[in-house]
């Protein structure tokens, strides 16, 4: 049988009275921006993620391009991120006329890998962006304490991981900003775009308050030039009644997670999490970091030969993403950067090899079955 790979409508019907009734109190009032709302969802997201401030933008892309101003980062200024991420990442740092630059990641997580961030350093370094990718937290110890010891800013982007934890806290939370999307494909998912930035820091929460709203205070007097990052009450009406059931949904993402292992290990050979090469037969699952909270926005596995996998799941109607075919150092836009292929080998290589496949809260475990049964029958058929 067919598996979507992301299915909103089984989410959205099990909700819509609640979702309805949320959006027409809106219409009501006539309030759709800002407003209370989106002051509710604000207190309520930054409890959720144990920051003390939230402020409400209009994306997780303008999450990181705000948070980026309010430190005040620009022309001159390096920033040093992940390769292997979602292209806003990078370009919220070129778009405020710093450069990136870029670090391979750790092959087991895809994440920054910290051992690799302190030679890049430079003293132009500005800030570190390490990218909480695919549900699971980065390293961010290591990180914090060269932040300290350089005086750097550090940008939490947490647009895949919401909920997720390491043993230090929640995501988003232990930077000077925490980042996060609501896109509608997100683990809590708007109608639409949406985005919010938390802190800790009570100057901060007002600079990024004051530059979502063309940087004035008060109103038609701009002592900054800001954008329009303003989160829309819709949005915030639709995810606080998301938020309710966010754990819930988690909780059915990890359990998801759990039978597919379970499934791919007593149907075929499983690689370890190392950066030995595959076998075209061996399949390698998501690693779990100890001491931290997975919260599985997507289930990525890593096969030789992806791209054939990929024209084999597509005739068998098995929905699947590649996240992400090719690394920032290597994008057109970058290129003037002066980073060649082999330059962040393992970024390249989980370019060349993952693949997500279904993973939301409401998918059957027949329909996971037939999942593996796709995969499964792909690598005996090597």
């Amino acid at each position: 049988m067919p598996v979507p790979f992301l299915d909103l409508s089984s989410q959205y019907q099990s909700i819509r009275a609640e979702v309805e009734e949320a959006m027409e109190d809106v219409f009501r009032s006539q309030r759709f921006i800002l407003g209370p709302e989106v002051e509710a969802f604000e207190r309520e997201l930054a409890a959720y993620c144990g920051a003390d401030y939230g402020i409400g933008v209009s994306s997780g892309t303008d999450a990181l391009l705000v948070s980026l101003m309010s430190a005040g980062i620009g022309a001159g200024d390096e920033v040093i991120t992940s390769s292997f991420s979602f292209f806003a990442t990078a370009g919220a740092i070129s778009r405020v006329g710093a450069t990136p630059v870029f670090v391979d990641i750790d092959p087991a997580t895809f994440n920054l890998d910290p051992a690799l961030v302190a030679p890049a350093v430079t003293p132009r370094t500005r800030a570190l962006i390490p990218v909480h990718l695919f549900g699971q937290m980065a390293d961010l110890q290591p990180l914090q304490k060269l932040a300290e010891r350089h005086a750097l800013v550090v940008i939490e982007d947490a647009c895949q991981s919401l909920g997720a934890r390491s043993q230090e806290g929640p995501a988003g939370s232990l930077g000077h900003y925490g980042c996060f999307s609501f896109f509608p494909s997100k683990n809590l998912g708007g109608a639409g775009d949406a985005g919010m930035v938390v802190c800790r820091d009570r100057e901060r929460a007002e600079r990024l308050r004051q530059l979502r709203s063309h940087g004035a205070t008060p109103k038609y007097y701009h002592p900054l030039v800001g954008g329009n990052f303003r989160l829309d009450a819709l949005q915030a009406a639709v995810l606080r009644v998301k938020l309710r059931y966010l754990d819930a949904w988690t909780a059915r993402r990890q359990a998801n997670a759990a039978r597919y292992r379970e499934l791919f290990r007593e149907r075929c050979d499983v690689a370890e999490s190392a950066p030995a090469p595959l076998h075209r037969t061996s399949v390698m699952l998501p690693y779990e970091a100890p001491g931290r909270r997975h919260v599985y926005h997507q289930f990525v596995i890593r096969v030789r030969g992806r791209d054939a996998l990929r024209e084999h799941l597509t005739r068998r109607g098995i929905g699947h993403e590649v996240y992400y075919p090719l690394p920032l150092h290597l994008q057109p836009c970058f290129l003037t950067l002066g980073y060649r292929e082999d330059r962040l080998p393992c970024s390249e290589r989980a370019a060349a090899e993952v693949i997500a496949l279904p993973i939301y809260p409401e998918l059957s475990e027949d329909q996971q079955c037939e999942v593996v049964d796709a995969v499964v029958e792909w690598l005996h058929s090597a």
